[in-house]
Parts: C-alpha cells; structure tokens; sequence
C-alpha cells in the first residue's frame, strides 16, 4: 500500500496561516464486502446505486472534514488569543520580553516527540525513534543534519523565530492587543508581496488590493491615536514581527522548500536546540546590564510563563500539522477571529477606545486578509459560476415562452392523466 504523505512548510510562532501544502491525497478506502445474492439489477439502477454511494461518501468525508475544521479554528483562535492577553498580563508582574521569548522557544523541542507519539499512536508500519528520525533528516540533505547544515540553514530561521516573537511580545506593552492582532494579519499581505518578487509567483491583482488594503489600515491604524502618540512605536514593532514572519515563510520555501509532518516537526525542534545553545547568553546579559532585570526566581510568576509557552506552543501546533484534518482556509479563520476576542477582553479590562479610524482599519485590514484566502482560480470558478446561472435563467426564460406559446389548450391536455381517452 503506499503511503500518503501531505507536505507542508512550518510557520514561525506567531506566522498567519499561509500554508505551503503541495500535496494532500484521499485515503484509500477498503472496497465494500459482497453482499448476499440478489436478482441482477438494470444497469442504470446499478450506476445509480453506485454513484449515490460515492455522493454519500464523499458528502460525508467533507462534512467530516468541515466539523474538523470548526474545531480548529476554535483551538487557533483560543490560543492564539489566549497566548496574546496572558503575554499582555505577564508583563504586569515580568517585564522581560526577550526572556518570555526564549523560555517559550525553548518548549519547541517537544514536537518531534509529540510527532512521534502519534506516530506510534497511528501508523500501521511503526518504527523507532532512531529510524524515524533518520529518515527525517532527509531533509536537510544526504548528510542528515550535520554541524555545517545545522549552522548554515537551522540558525537564520532560529534568528527570525527569535525576532517574530520579540518584536510582537515587546509591542504588546505599549499597545492593546486588539492593535497587536489585527496589525499582525498583515504578515499575509506581507508574504504575498515578497513571494511575488523573490519566488515569481503568480500576479494576481485581487490580492495587490489586499496589500494595498493592509497598508492603509497601517496608516489608519497609527492615526488613531495621533502620529505623535507612544502607541507608533508599538505599532511599528508589530510590523516589523509581521515583516520577520513573512521573511521566514518566504525564505523557508526559496531554501528549502516543503517539509512532511515529521520533518517540519524535526526542523522545529532544532530550532528549539538552536534557541537553548546559541540564544540563551542574550538573556543573561540583559539580566545582568539589567535590561530586563527581575529581583528573585520567587518573584518570577512561572504559571503565566508556562500558561503562554503552553498556548503558542498548541498554537503553532494544530496551525503546522491542522492541515491533516481539514481545509487550510478553515484554519486561516482562526487568526482573523482572534481579533474580535481581544477586542471584547480588551473593551473590559483597559481603556482602549474604539473610535471610527480604529474601527474602520481593524474592517479594512481583516477585509484586506479574507481576499488574500481567495484561491488562484477564484476568477475561473467565479466566471464559470456566472455562466451557469446565465444558462439557467435563458432555459427557464425559454421554457416559460413555450408554455405562453401552447396556450390554454396544450395546457389542458397535458393536465390530462396518461390513462384518459
């Protein structure tokens, strides 16, 4: 039997959901057992019957795979935002960002385990951790993940998570999080300008209008409260985390193209061994300089540390490895429902007010990131889809002509039964 494998590219902590899946293939059903024997039936019975098998099948496979989908948003969205406020209220007690970000980085050693566990939890052919994870370092090569691989394509990518996280989690404290989250969509906008420029892909203009679109709620955004206000300095960090994000999608493609679950899950698990070697001196210098400087490890509140590591750690899971279960679009929702969930704890636990120009760019910017969901054959299924209800409307328009035509008396003959003389 073969094996079905979908590929897909692992986003950063805090990347929006523009999967890279190259390929998603049906599972193979077992064929149905004879049944007992039975009078031949006419063959277009027997098509029929057979095709309102197939329509019952497949019926049910996607609404399985819609009730899988309302699941993950719901599990997206939770986290995505549960991640955001509990970072926000940390910083009350633990003003440390780039701490936060390494300690929570550091949790990301624990995907290939979990890929792992489910992996002996499912698969029918199980293997051993030393062979699964020799194959999955495939990946990086014939060589496997050597020092020079580990150096030259672990570490920029470990610099950018590093960077994705620190930028948003330091804007958060001098902004709300509605602002944080909505601003973050644009790292959407974002991917598409750079995979248009360095990947060549296809130009399409809708999606130049929702680039266009989340620059301006940008704009709008900042005039909100006043060009001159402290809140322009976190507005630009979260830009600049929404910039590192894209950059690391469109790099991870342009370097190493497409990962399977276990390699993407091995790939993020390095990055979690490249934080612990490499990065763990940059917090114990701030510590030091007092930078970012605490009075005891009793003072440091480690359940909203854990808690947050806890989120973005499901977070980044179900939006690397969702996929497997449902429609990526499904899963894009989640970001984009996250906003008005700050929005609400936001309107009751601070002073945000949301007046008209901070409204209407939180609608433009989320408007802007529905049309980047919009398949590249949006414009074909859309002209077709005309075309069909044109056709529909000249044979009803021409079907009514011909009843006008036969007048009463064709009518009369055919209210007739079949039997009449």
């Amino acid at each position: 039997m073969k094996k079905h494998s979908a590929r897909v590219a692992p986003l950063s902590a805090c990347n929006s959901p523009v999967l890279t899946l190259t390929k998603v293939e049906g599972e193979e059903r077992p064929r149905d057992p004879p049944g007992p024997a039975e009078a031949p039936a006419p063959a277009g019975a027997e098509a029929g019957g057979r095709a309102g098998r197939r329509c019952w099948r497949c019926s049910r496979a996607r609404l399985r795979k819609t009730f899988w989908g309302v699941a993950v948003v719901l599990c997206v969205c939770s986290s995505w935002a549960g991640a955001t406020q509990l970072a926000k209220l940390t910083f009350g007690k633990f003003d440390a960002p780039f701490t936060l970000t390494w300690f929570a980085t550091n949790w990301n050693f624990l995907f290939f385990p979990l890929y792992y566990a489910g992996h002996v939890c499912k698969s029918a052919e199980k293997q051993s951790v030393k062979q699964r994870y020799r194959e999955c370092c495939r990946f990086f090569g014939d060589n496997g993940l050597t020092l020079k691989v580990f150096v030259t394509k672990a570490a920029p990518f470990g610099v950018l998570w590093t960077l994705t996280n620190y930028l948003y989690l330091h804007a958060i404290k001098t902004i709300n999080t509605t602002d944080a989250s909505v601003l973050f969509c644009c790292n959407k906008a974002f991917v598409f300008l750079l995979s248009w420029i360095v990947l060549r892909d296809r130009f399409m203009g809708v999606r130049i209008v929702a680039a266009i679109l989340a620059i301006a709620g940008i704009v709008m955004m900042t005039y909100a409260d006043g060009f001159r206000s402290h809140s322009v300095i976190g507005i630009a960090l979260v830009v600049g985390s929404a910039s590192m994000s894209a950059l690391y999608k469109v790099l991870f493609k342009l370097l190493l193209g497409s990962a399977k679950f276990g390699e993407a899950a091995l790939f993020l698990s390095v990055l979690g061994v490249f934080n612990v070697l490499f990065i763990t001196c940059v917090p114990v210098v701030l510590y030091f300089t007092k930078v970012e400087y605490w009075s005891s490890f009793d003072a440091i509140p480690w359940g909203n540390l854990c808690g947050f590591s806890v989120l973005l750690l499901t977070f980044n899971i179900v939006l690397n490895f969702g996929i497997a279960v449902t429609y990526p679009t499904l899963m894009s929702l989640g970001i984009v429902l996250s906003v008005p969930v700050n929005a609400v704890v936001d309107h009751y636990t601070s002073k945000i007010v949301f007046n008209e120009v901070r409204v209407i760019a939180i609608i433009i910017i989320g408007l802007g990131f529905l049309l980047l969901l919009l398949p590249e054959e949006w414009d074909v299924w859309l002209i077709k889809l005309l075309t069909r209800l044109k056709v529909r409307k000249k044979e009803e328009a021409a079907e009514g002509g011909a009843d006008l035509g036969l007048g009463p008396q064709s009518k009369s003959r055919r209210a007739r039964p079949s039997f009449a003389r």
